[in-house]
């Protein structure tokens, strides 16, 4: 059973991303502000989900919650600042799109940039413990699959609609058969990752 709340003085904001580890693609971000009551029974961490359960909570978490909102850095900007920082520029952006200014932040993971001047607290797997950045998981990787499902009608030698730009054996052999495109991060160590399954 997931945590409805850190505290219970100040409004929360979920945060996290989704594609920080990817070769291809943006790295999105979300935030959320749910009621102290909200639960669903299925709410986990998007990564304990299976797509199915993760695409029937996507309408839920957004109807339900007090607010939410979605942003995405692209991958050239992820070569230009790194993928760290665009993960803390998501979130931010994510942030500047709420309808009203949380009290709190929680962060899913063990870093992140101040935003503002809101207080925040990181937790590391935070989003297998508090409804908010469950929440937050789940729309990130929702939006971030739903990005790359359209991306790989562009490419679909990459496979993108299974891998969504990770990368797998067939994400890094189709690499190693036809280079790079203008959606891969030429800042990751993607080559030599190629490289592996020759």
């Amino acid at each position: 059973m997931l945590l409805s709340c850190y505290q219970k003085k100040l409004i929360e904001a979920g945060l996290d991303e989704a594609g920080r580890g990817c070769f291809a693609g943006p790295v999105f971000a979300a935030a959320v502000i749910l009621s102290k009551d909200f639960n669903h029974p299925l709410l986990n961490d998007s990564k304990q989900l299976k797509e199915a359960e993760r695409n029937l909570l996507r309408p839920i978490i957004e109807k339900e919650s007090l607010a939410f909102a979605v942003a995405a850095i692209d991958n050239d900007e992820i070569d230009t600042i790194n993928i760290l920082q665009a993960s803390f520029k998501a979130m931010h952006l994510s942030l500047d799109q709420l309808p009203f200014a949380p009290g709190l932040l929680l962060v899913d993971g063990n870093r992140f940039k101040a935003y503002k001047n809101l207080p925040h607290q990181c937790i590391v797997k935070g989003d297998g413990l508090y409804t908010s950045i469950a929440a937050a998981s789940i729309l990130a990787k929702t939006y971030r699959d739903e990005y790359m499902q359209q991306l790989h009608l562009q490419y679909p030698q990459y496979g993108w609609h299974n891998n969504k730009g990770y990368g797998t054996a067939f994400h890094r052999e189709a690499i190693a058969t036809h280079g790079l495109c203008a959606y891969h991060r030429k800042s990751f160590s993607i080559f030599s990752a190629a490289a592996i399954v020759r």
